[in-house]
């Protein structure tokens, strides 16, 4: 089992940050560029995916980590909604949206599992101890793949 040492071995988070460049290269494009409130609604969605999982990696006990999870998670939910508004409007193709949600899907799943996958273990992360606190700061999840 490959052990989760640093955010970028979270393959949700590589998944969030594939689907933060697909959301950007779409919105450079006109039309789709012209209309400024569903670009930076599109995008600030893309950011928060990927950034809900570093900074819940980074605070040290699953229950955090779940919640901001579920903020990531429900930030994928929402590109989903945005890309039928830019399908709607014609400022994407069938093609590119087929695309796009399909990572917007991939990453919720993933987010979904690794989730499931923190609620059912014992480990619980060092903020959770009662005992001494281990000897390396970081998640005691990251031993354990999702």
């Amino acid at each position: 089992m490959a052990k989760i040492e640093r955010l970028e071995d979270i393959q949700a988070w590589q998944t969030a940050r594939e689907l933060r460049k697909t959301v950007y290269r779409l919105t450079k494009t006109k039309p789709f560029a012209s209309d400024f409130a569903p670009v930076d609604q599109i995008r600030r969605a893309a950011i928060s995916v990927g950034s809900n999982i570093a900074e819940g990696f980074e605070r040290g006990g699953n229950r955090e980590f779940i919640q901001f999870l579920s903020h990531a998670k429900g930030s994928a939910g929402e590109i989903k909604d945005q890309l039928y508004c830019a399908l709607d409007e014609a400022y994407v193709t069938q093609a590119q949206f087929d695309q796009t949600y399909q990572l917007a899907e991939g990453v919720s799943r993933l987010i979904g599992g690794f989730m499931t996958y923190l609620r059912k273990t014992e480990i619980t992360g060092h903020k959770f101890d009662h005992g001494t606190p281990p000897a390396n700061p970081k998640l005691k999840t990251q031993n354990l793949k999702p």
